[in-house]
């Protein structure tokens, strides 16, 4: 899993530390739980979450540097897809969640 400097020791701890133990990972779960659905470009995932664009945007931007999530096509508009690695840690951040007692939705 690409960690791009992000400095943690392994995918777990950066999962936990993305979902788990930030301010925002329960943001970053619905996101995540959103484009689990399908892609989606950040206006639309505002909106279906109810939430500001600029904070969609930085969540995103944390979730495609920790490669996550990848995206396609020009700034505007740009479609984000659940990377392979998110897809096949899906399971494992439920644990997470579960453990943490964060509600995965």
């Amino acid at each position: 899993m690409p960690e791009r400097g992000l400095g943690f020791r392994d995918k777990d701890h950066l999962l936990w530390w993305l979902f788990i133990g930030s301010r925002g990972g329960e943001m970053r779960l619905r996101i995540v739980e959103l484009l689990a659905k399908g892609p989606a470009n950040a206006n639309q995932i505002a909106e279906a979450l109810g939430v500001n664009y600029r904070t969609v945007r930085h969540h995103l931007e944390l979730l495609v540097e920790s490669g996550l999530v990848i995206t396609e096509g020009p700034r505007y508009g740009q479609l984000y897809y659940l990377s392979k690695d998110m897809l096949e840690s899906l399971g494992r951040v439920k644990e997470m969640v579960k453990e943490g007692s964060l509600r995965w939705r």
